[in-house]
């Protein structure tokens, strides 16, 4: 049912959001049981075991698919706070890896870096390197400074 699925953008990064539900779609799935296929909407919403029930009681005798009919818009939010909550741990572990592979790249470098070499050691985008040596600062692991001689802007490692 990907298809089915609303594609988000995060702004903030420019990355793809996971698939979110829409509320329309799954009143769409739910007048299915004019047809005889009862609890559709159930499969869209996650809830497989609940949507078999209902598929082979006929909505267990029509009273759980009509209250459905009002439970939908917060089974959808439900469902789609779930979908933000894997969304936000996967990048959260994605970012303490990339992290980590920065950490890596600075302790090859002898523990000093700038912006465009920790970008091509790396291989991360710009924008990712920036958010990344941000991030280091933040957490204490490093710290900007000058290069006396050139003056550039350097990232010193407690590595």
């Amino acid at each position: 049912m990907g298809h089915l699925l609303h594609r988000g953008t995060d702004y903030l990064r420019g990355q793809p959001q996971p698939n979110f539900l829409n509320v329309g779609v799954a009143y769409l799935l739910w007048a299915f049981c004019f047809m005889g296929f009862c609890g559709v909407q159930r499969f869209y919403v996650g809830q497989p075991m609940v949507g078999f029930f209902y598929l082979t009681t006929f909505g267990f005798c029509g009273v759980g698919q009509l209250i459905d009919l009002f439970l939908i818009p917060g089974m959808v939010d439900q469902r789609n706070t779930y979908l933000k909550g894997q969304y936000l741990a996967l990048e959260e572990q994605a970012q303490t890896t990339a992290l980590h592979r920065l950490l890596q790249v600075a302790k090859e470098q002898g523990g000093v870096l700038s912006a465009a070499q920790a970008a091509l050691y790396t291989g991360f985008d710009a924008k990712q390197v920036e958010e990344l040596l941000f991030e280091a600062q933040r957490l204490g692991y490093a710290y900007v400074f000058n290069d006396p001689e050139t003056g550039a802007v350097r990232y010193q490692f407690d590595v």
